[in-house]
């Protein structure tokens, strides 16, 4: 089993079938394109994307339905084609694919990024982050609304 010394978790050992691979990297960086989940039981729900091409890279994300119970996943054909999902419904959450939001930590509160989830093949493990076509959802839904009142 390899082993990755990474910043922030220390040595991580990791099954090479668990590898996530973006196709395309991740915007801003596109050239970054492996990487494991980490999750640990203090931290839970919360989901790592920790890369395994730079130790000290990782995305803090959250499962979209601990995040919006109702969340609806849109996934554009292009983005479907990359992680090799079929173009004729979309996929579901838990069944086909893991999807997870990209948090954000400002002064004004955590955020998470529903607008453009991360959305993960479970068979393949190719993975996107995906734009929804017409999305309803914000690039910066918050996670403690009262505490983004507060500060505002």
């Amino acid at each position: 089993m390899p082993v990755l010394e990474t910043t922030n978790f220390g040595p991580i050992s990791f099954e090479p079938e668990s590898v996530i691979e973006f196709p395309r990297g991740l915007p801003g960086f596109e050239e970054r394109r492996q990487f494991v989940a980490v999750q640990t039981p203090n931290t839970a729900p919360l989901v790592f994307l920790q890369s395994l091409e730079e130790p000290s890279l990782c995305f803090p994300t959250m499962p979209v339905l601990v995040l919006d119970s109702r969340y609806r996943l849109q996934v554009a054909d292009q983005d479907l084609d990359i992680v090799g999902l079929p173009r004729d419904r979309q996929p579901r959450i838990g069944e086909d694919v893991l999807c997870v939001a990209v948090l954000s930590f400002r002064e004004s509160g955590t955020t998470a990024n529903l607008l453009a989830p991360v959305v993960v093949n479970l068979e393949n493990h190719k993975a996107v982050q995906a734009i929804g076509p017409e999305s309803e959802y914000s690039h910066q839904h918050a996670l403690f609304p009262q505490q983004a009142a507060a500060c505002s």
